[in-house]
């Protein structure tokens, strides 16, 4: 009798989980999607029409995102329209996502969010938003008795209208913790139920996140209050996703991202991998992301958003290879009847686990296994001479065969 295969899980020694300290990230933080406001901010993108704005709304849904950003409602008519329209959406399909809209700190801003509540009968969380640090402050010409002013009035306006607010201090990674103690204090007492912790311009580093969600957290712990914190990161250092991962484990309840990463500047935290990465390291154990795939790309067609070839996860190149050593072993794999082993053994993320499937091309590296296993998956018989002619051609080139080309060879040798 043949031995036994060793156990999938037997095959890879995975040096992420030496030492590790337990949960990356406590049960029951929350994931607050920005695509339909910061993400509307890019200077490249337009503004989805609101059949694209319903569908994203469905798919965060799917994707056990508990809350979205829905807009800036009184910015204007058209603005306050579409938020109704999701909102009514969201009630008349009984969904389960819940939702935000974003403001300045006066009550010109925030009374448009109490008639939407009003209106569409359900919860609104009014983010509303002041710059904090003292290059804001210098640029606008605020001191802080101003900003402390007008916080308190549009924070009572949405706590008077029956709202939750949070109060979001706009490039927190470079405000003075003197600055911050007076304003979150401050918040707390007017009732703000929560406080995002914002780096607007991408400054953070995860010592940053670190230090910043601490003192924070200490403050809050000081006034005996229970208010929630959030995390919303920028990307211009390219640390957006590994210091939204931080600041969930570091203590935030809620962190915000966008499909794609797209925002203000390069972007903010990309909401895809976080749920991607969170998902490889068994924190998401029940989240169904079967529709990640989808919602990226109707992110993208929505908002005219060209995805890059080699994007994680959507990339046309994230699952496809042409290299014939790599494509060798994932036919080998698949010989064996183990699409465990086939989706894995060259690649750290698995195709199937996120509604994708790897992919093996014909290139000047490919070698005969190559051509082999693309001609047989489009059931054409892989002579030794059409092997050899398809890969001939293919080494003469200085890219990847398309479709087309390959085809022309095999119609040259007669082949169907």
């Amino acid at each position: 009798m043949p031995s036994q295969p060793p156990r999938n899980d037997d095959l890879v020694y995975d040096w992420n989980e030496i030492a590790r300290k337990g949960r990356v990230i406590p049960r029951g933080v929350e994931f607050f999607d920005e695509t339909l406001r910061d993400g509307l901010q890019n200077p490249s993108v337009k503004d989805p029409n609101i059949e694209d704005k319903l569908k994203l709304i469905h798919l965060m849904d799917s994707l056990g995102i508990q809350q979205a950003d829905i807009g800036l409602p009184g910015s204007s008519k058209r603005a306050f329209d579409d938020c109704l329209r999701m909102c009514q959406e969201i009630v008349n399909h009984k969904l389960k996502i819940r939702v935000a809209c974003a403001g300045r700190t006066v009550p010109a801003d925030i009374t448009p969010m109490i008639e939407l509540s009003q209106r569409a009968g359900i919860p609104v969380e009014v983010y509303a938003f002041v710059g904090s640090s003292p290059i804001r402050a210098l640029a606008e010409e605020w001191d802080l008795e101003l900003i402390k002013k007008r916080s308190a009035e549009a924070i009572d306006v949405g706590v008077k209208g029956g709202l939750s607010v949070c109060y979001v201090t706009e490039d927190t990674t470079r405000s003075r913790p003197q600055v911050l103690s007076e304003l979150f204090r401050l918040a707390v007492d007017h009732g703000a139920s929560r406080l995002c912790l914002c780096d607007t311009v991408g400054h953070a580093t995860p010592d940053g996140v670190r230090n910043l969600i601490q003192f924070t957290q200490s403050l809050v712990a000081g006034m005996g209050a229970e208010v929630g914190i959030d995390w919303h990161g920028h990307n211009d250092r390219g640390l957006g996703l590994v210091n939204a991962i931080y600041a969930l484990e570091w203590g935030a309840s809620r962190v915000h991202a966008c499909a794609l990463g797209i925002g203000e500047r390069v972007g903010n935290a990309q909401m895809e991998l976080i749920l991607l990465n969170l998902k490889l390291l068994g924190m998401l154990e029940d989240q169904d992301l079967t529709h990640l795939v989808e919602y990226c790309e109707t992110a993208a067609r929505a908002v005219g958003w060209h995805i890059p070839i080699n994007y994680p996860l959507v990339g046309q190149d994230a699952f496809r290879t042409a290299t014939g050593v790599h494509a060798a072993a994932i036919i080998k794999a698949q010989a064996k009847g183990d699409a465990w082993l086939a989706d894995r053994i060259y690649s750290g993320v698995p195709a199937g686990m996120f509604g994708r499937q790897q992919e093996i091309v014909i290139g000047y590296m490919s070698g005969a296994s190559n051509v082999t296993y693309w001609l047989r998956t489009r059931n054409i018989e892989p002579s030794e001479a059409l092997v050899k002619a398809i890969l001939a051609k293919a080494k003469e080139s200085d890219h990847i065969l398309t479709e087309e080309e390959v085809m022309a060879v095999v119609r040259g040798h007669g082949a169907s």
